[in-house]
């Protein structure tokens, strides 16, 4: 894989990645298309998803960092109340148990963790049928298709007012499942989560940022489950210049489509997205036939 070829590939993984047209879809239409071999590089691909995941932690680094240390205050608390409750009480006094989840943040950080269960199991049982479906073009083009539809609906809703303390725990499991089908190229990961967002109720500002933030673990995770591939690849010096390069081009283009797509949701403009996951759904079935 040639540094110019790198670069294309990056630039679709950071525009794809975060505007809802699905990310693993468009590489695996460009890759059939194009026959652009990376040679099932793990490298590559992880660069490709450091590159993006380095633009949700730019973007939204305050919220982060509210949420990471929410995160540890919530822990001390747990161990706080396991040590009340394991403490022999010799006085008359009631215990005094902290809330765990007492503020929207504490609220946030127990969201992410539910939505992100059911997204890492459907992803690890789902990998091989993933694997196989981005072989041909058909299989993103109808999934590009029902990306479409999803955003079609997602721009009708009407009532969304909802922030973390209105969320109840089987909205975050939902929207956790529709994360883990996203997975399938075609399914656009942010459309698919932030339409779950809004069809649950979800302050679409806070859709937006809900689907942005619950993708760090996903990312992460996939990366993890790739890194005992990673060990037996060999890379020349050239190869890594080519992945470094792509990964810069994911990061500078992913940071451009993460501020489109947050006016998009506001504007209730998916539609157009909609409209465009169409096209391309349509382009790669017909590809199918034509090039394949």
């Amino acid at each position: 894989m040639s540094v110019f070829q790198a670069i294309f590939l990056g630039i679709i993984q950071g525009l794809t990645e975060f505007l809802p047209v699905s990310s693993s879809g468009h590489l695996a239409i460009f890759q059939n298309l194009f026959h652009i071999d990376t040679g099932g590089s793990v490298a590559f691909d992880v660069m490709l998803h450091v590159g993006t995941l380095l633009v949700v932690f730019l973007v939204y680094w305050k919220d982060i960092c509210k949420l990471a240390a929410e995160a540890v205050r919530m822990l001390a608390d747990c161990f706080h109340n396991l040590k009340l409750r394991i403490t022999p009480n010799n006085t008359q006094k009631p215990r005094k148990y902290r809330r765990i989840i007492r503020t929207n943040y504490r609220k946030f950080v127990a969201l992410v963790i539910v939505s992100t269960i059911p997204t890492g199991l459907i992803g690890y049982f789902g990998k091989k049928l993933i694997e196989d479906a981005s072989a041909s073009l058909i299989f993103p083009g109808i999934c590009l298709l029902i990306t479409g539809v999803i955003l079609l609906l997602s721009d009708r809703v009407e009532n969304c007012w909802k922030i973390p303390k209105d969320v109840s725990w089987g909205e975050g499991v939902l929207i956790g499942i529709a994360q883990g089908f996203a997975t399938l190229p075609g399914i656009s990961r942010s459309g698919t989560t932030i339409s779950a967002c809004t069809f649950c109720g979800f302050e679409r500002k806070f859709a937006v940022k809900y689907s942005f933030i619950l993708s760090i673990p996903a990312i992460l995770g996939a990366a993890v489950l790739e890194l005992k591939d990673l060990a037996n690849e060999s890379m020349s010096a050239s190869m890594v210049g080519s992945y470094v390069c792509g990964m810069i081009a994911a990061a500078v283009f992913g940071y451009i489509s993460i501020r489109i797509v947050g006016q998009v949701v506001l504007n209730r403009k998916m539609k157009y997205f909609a409209y465009y996951c169409f096209a391309m759904g349509a382009l790669a079935i017909i590809g199918q036939f034509i090039f394949m």
